[in-house]
C-alpha cells in the first residue's frame, strides 16, 4: 500500500482543515496516510479523521496572536511583550521542527495545504517523492501573493486548483508543474431535496473577516423591514464571534438570527431541514464548499459575485449579485421567498448539480495522480 504524508497547519476550524478531513476520508482505504500539522489546537480534530490515520503533532500549542494583539489594544504593555516573546519562540519553532519532520518523510506522495509548506518541501524534501501542491485561496489579482506561490511550488509535481478558474488561471504561469483542477467535495446527499418554503435563512462558514457575516446580519436587518419573521441560522465559529453577537444586539436582531457556533455534520442536518435558502457574503472565496453541502439538501444559494467560487458553483446567474449590493440581494432574496415554484425549481437544479462533487466521483481524479 503506498503512502501519503499531509502537511498542515492545525487541524481546528476552516476550509483546509475540512479539506483534508474529506481527502482523507476519499483515500484512506487505499492508501496509508499520515498528517503532520504544525500544532495542536485542540484535543481532537475539529473535522472527522478516521483513527487509522496517524496524526503527528510538533508544537502542542497554538500561536497567541489575538491576544496580543488585545493586550496591545488595552495598553497592557508588559502582556504584550510576553506574548510577543512566546510568538516569536513558536515562529523558531515552527520553522525547525517543519523542516526536521519534511527532511525524515519517506512517503511515496506529499500533498500540502500552504504556501508555508510549499517552501519547505521544494528546498528539504527527499527528490524520491512525489510532491503535490494545492491551493485554497483566491489570489484577488495581488502580484505579491501570486508570485510568492509559483516560487513556493518549484520542484513540485502537481498543482490542484479547486476550481476551473484558478487552474487556467496558473497553468500558463508555472514552469514544469502540472495544474490540475480538482474540486472540493461532499462525502453524500440528502435522500430528497427538502423543498422548505418558509422564512428561514442559514449560513455558514468561519467567523472571518472575508466571510462578510457583518454584511449579512445588515442584510437580515433589512430583510426584517419586509418580512418581520425572517430567520437566519448562522453556523460557525471564529475571530469574529463576539463582535457579531454584539452587532445583532445592537440591531435588535436577537429573535431573527440564532449564531449556533461551530456543528457537526449531524447537527448541520437537523439545522438545515428547516431552512429554505442559503445566503453567502463572503468577500472572497476560491471555491465555497458550504454551497455544494447546502445544494445537496436541494437549496437555492445566492452570493455575492465577490466570491470567486461562488460564480463558478451556482449556475443561476441572476443569483450572484454584484458590486455586494445589499438592497439588490434584500429584493432578491424576498422575492425568491414569495415565489414557491421558483424556490423548487432551483433547489431541484441544485440537488442535481451537487452530485458531480461526491467524492465517489472525485475520487478518480485523484487516484489518477496517485499512481
Amino acid at each position: 500500500m503506498k503512502t501519503i504524508t499531509i502537511l498542515c497547519l492545525h487541524l481546528g476550524y476552516g476550509g483546509i482543515e475540512k479539506y483534508i478531513s474529506s481527502l482523507c476520508e476519499m483515500l484512506k482505504d487505499d492508501f496509508k496516510i499520515k498528517i503532520i500539522s504544525t500544532y495542536k489546537i485542540y484535543d481532537e480534530p475539529v473535522f472527522y479523521i478516521d483513527k487509522k490515520i496517524d496524526i503527528e503533532y510538533l508544537i502542542e500549542c497554538k500561536p497567541c496572536k489575538e491576544e496580543m494583539y488585545e493586550s496591545l489594544k488595552n495598553k497592557q504593555i508588559f502582556s504584550f511583550i510576553n506574548y510577543g516573546i512566546k510568538n516569536a519562540k513558536l515562529l523558531y519553532l515552527k520553522n525547525k521542527l517543519n523542516i526536521e519532520a519534511i527532511k525524515k518523510i519517506d512517503s511515496d506522495f506529499i500533498i500540502t495545504t500552504r504556501d508555508f509548506h510549499n517552501h519547505l518541501v521544494s528546498k528539504y524534501a527527499n527528490n524520491n517523492i512525489t510532491k503535490i501542491a494545492t491551493e485554497h485561496n483566491h489570489h484577488n489579482n495581488n502580484e505579491k501573493y501570486i508570485n510568492n506561490l509559483i516560487k513556493s511550488i518549484k520542484g513540485f509535481d502537481y498543482f490542484v486548483l479547486v476550481s476551473k478558474e484558478l487552474q487556467n488561471f496558473y497553468k500558463n504561469k508555472v514552469e514544469n508543474t502540472k495544474c490540475l483542477y480538482i474540486p472540493n467535495v461532499i462525502e453524500k446527499i440528502n435522500d430528497k431535496p427538502l423543498n422548505n418554503y418558509n422564512h428561514n435563512l442559514i449560513s455558514i462558514g468561519r467567523l472571518s473577516k472575508e466571510k462578510g457575516f457583518d454584511d449579512l446580519i445588515n442584510l437580515i436587518y433589512e430583510i426584517k423591514k419586509d418580512i418581520n419573521d425572517i430567520h437566519l441560522d448562522l453556523i460557525g465559529d471564529g475571530v469574529e464571534y463576539n463582535s457579531l453577537k454584539q452587532l445583532i444586539k445592537e440591531l435588535k436582531l436577537e429573535d431573527n438570527i440564532t449564531m449556533h457556533g461551530f456543528k457537526n455534520k449531524e447537527e448541520i442536518d437537523n439545522i438545515i431541514k428547516n431552512d429554505s435558502l442559503y445566503v453567502m457574503t463572503s468577500h472572497t472565496e476560491s471555491f465555497g464548499i458550504v454551497l455544494i453541502e447546502a445544494m445537496s439538501y436541494g437549496l437555492p444559494c445566492i452570493a455575492f459575485n465577490s466570491a470567486q467560487g461562488a460564480c463558478e458553483v451556482i449556475s443561476q446567474k441572476e443569483l450572484l449579485i454584484e458590486n455586494r449590493n445589499i438592497n439588490k440581494m434584500k429584493d432578491k432574496i424576498i422575492a425568491l421567498l414569495n415565489n414557491k415554484k421558483e424556490l423548487k425549481k432551483i433547489g431541484l437544479e441544485n440537488y442535481e448539480i451537487s452530485k458531480k462533487y461526491l467524492s465517489s466521483n472525485v475520487k478518480e481524479d485523484w487516484k489518477k495522480i496517485l499512481k
